[in-house]
């Protein structure tokens, strides 16, 4: 989603020194770097990305394609396309993603389930032996 296209833009911040008690939802890209307590929900007919920083305190859900986490998590993320945790995250709740990069000095108190692909019999690819003595 992300690689052949470019990230959608970042249009609304929360900045350093600033809380939002209540739920936020946001279409396209979000920076947070103060506090919400609260669920955090992206659009879902666009694409979005989430960038919660080194700064930034969550008390809540947090649901976006593309989530970058450098802060701190209280409760569940869904991340529908791919989760990036930097070295200062700290998640206390169940991690969903499809792809996951998780850099040295993150921590996950929870349990980091992947969203699988289910692949039909028919889907599979057919395998040929390269040994063939014939």
């Amino acid at each position: 989603m992300f690689n052949k296209k470019k990230q959608p833009p970042i249009k609304s911040l929360v900045a350093y020194g600033c809380q939002i008690k209540g739920d936020f939802s946001f279409s396209e890209g979000f920076r947070l770097d103060g506090e919400l307590i609260g669920n955090i929900v992206s659009q879902a007919d666009k694409p979005s990305i989430l960038v919660i920083s080194e700064s930034a305190q969550i008390t809540g859900e947090v649901q976006a394609d593309h989530v970058i986490i450098n802060g701190r998590v209280d409760g569940p993320v869904l991340a529908r396309v791919m989760l990036e945790l930097q070295p200062k995250a700290r998640i206390n709740g169940d991690v969903t993603y499809k792809l996951l990069e998780m850099h040295q000095g993150a921590l996950v108190a929870g349990k980091l389930c992947p969203m699988v692909v289910e692949v039909s019999a028919e889907g599979k690819p057919t395998l040929k032996l390269a040994a063939n003595n014939a």
